[in-house]
């Protein structure tokens, strides 16, 4: 006789209070439908400011199946991915935010997906009404920019939620890279992938940790982390400028020869000379960008510090 498979629910949290109890209700709900099947529940406590650790530490008193993961300070979401994924013992591994708009319920979907053969199941958010209609139109801006230029596509409207089997999750370990954009990783791994669809629920309890601003920094790490197409634009752009400028001065001696020379223009100059000073700052920053990513990764620190693990051996 065999062990039954052993299903890994990996769940970040941060300043999650709240909603803690009242997922781990849902969650235990679905794995008690499944007795065919063994859980692990791994929450990983990215640095906490409220009670989420205090609650989390309550679960592991009585049930067995919680283990927790507390990181030494707040490293960000995909650090906390990583490491709950890194520290995941099961035959597959499910990621899923702690915010309840990801229905657990669905996991019994995914697992016979997996069963069928499938080494990954996406899920797929087929209504997102519940995001706002700025977050739904950006979201669908980025997917389209990033498919267009990066080497791997990630599947829109795709998040965290899927279900990976072990040989995945193994090929993601062995990445060695410091700065991680989680989606582009899970889609550049590749592996036999099946998607299922489902309704995205509104968060029951708390707040997103996400704010305009750091929805467009992650839009650009994940941009850079796969492509150079933005470096090769400016390249192509500071051709065109060149082009035109050449041009412009045949014009010019053109006009001179035939017409004499005329007094320049203050205001055209100032203007073009504002012009290539901006288009200068903005490549500027772009290759700052790779830059500082090539400056990060040469340090090789570590993605995430562990500080306790519980309960403790």
């Amino acid at each position: 006789m065999t062990d039954p498979l052993l299903i890994s629910i990996v769940v970040p949290v941060y300043n999650e209070a709240e909603v803690v109890g009242r997922f781990h209700r849902r969650i235990t709900a679905v794995m008690e439908d499944m007795p065919q099947f063994r859980f692990e529940l791994l929450f990983v406590d990215d640095g906490s400011r409220d009670a989420t650790l205090d609650q989390l530490l309550r679960l592991t008193a009585f049930d067995p199946r919680v283990r927790v993961i507390e990181l030494s300070r707040n490293f960000g979401k995909e650090p906390a991915l990583t490491a709950g994924i890194e520290e995941a013992r099961g035959d597959a591994v499910i990621p899923i935010d702690v915010d309840l708009q990801d229905p657990p319920e669905l996991i019994p979907e995914l697992i016979l997906q997996w069963q069928n053969g499938s080494d990954v199941v996406l899920a797929k958010r087929s209504d997102r009404s519940a995001d706002s209609f700025l977050k739904r139109r950006t979201a669908d801006l980025f997917y389209r920019i990033h498919n267009r230029i990066a080497d791997s596509e990630i599947p829109e409207d795709v998040g965290d939620f899927r279900l990976m089997d072990r040989r995945v999750v193994q090929a993601l370990r062995a990445l060695p890279e410091r700065r991680r954009f989680m989606k582009g990783l899970f889609a550049w791994v590749g592996f036999k992938t099946t998607t299922v669809e489902y309704a995205r629920d509104p968060r029951a309890a708390g707040h997103t940790k996400f704010s305009g601003w750091k929805l467009w920094n992650f839009a650009l790490e994940g941009i850079t982390s796969f492509s150079t197409a933005p470096l090769r634009i400016w390249t192509y752009l500071g051709l065109t400028i060149a082009a035109a400028a050449f041009v412009y001065a045949l014009f010019i001696v053109t006009r001179t020869l035939y017409y004499g020379v005329d007094l320049p223009g203050y205001a055209s100059l100032l203007t073009v000379i504002l012009f290539l000073g901006g288009v200068q700052l903005i490549g500027i920053g772009v290759i700052g960008e790779y830059v500082g990513r090539i400056h990060l990764e040469s340090k090789q620190r570590p993605v995430y510090l562990v500080r306790n693990r519980y309960p403790k051996d």
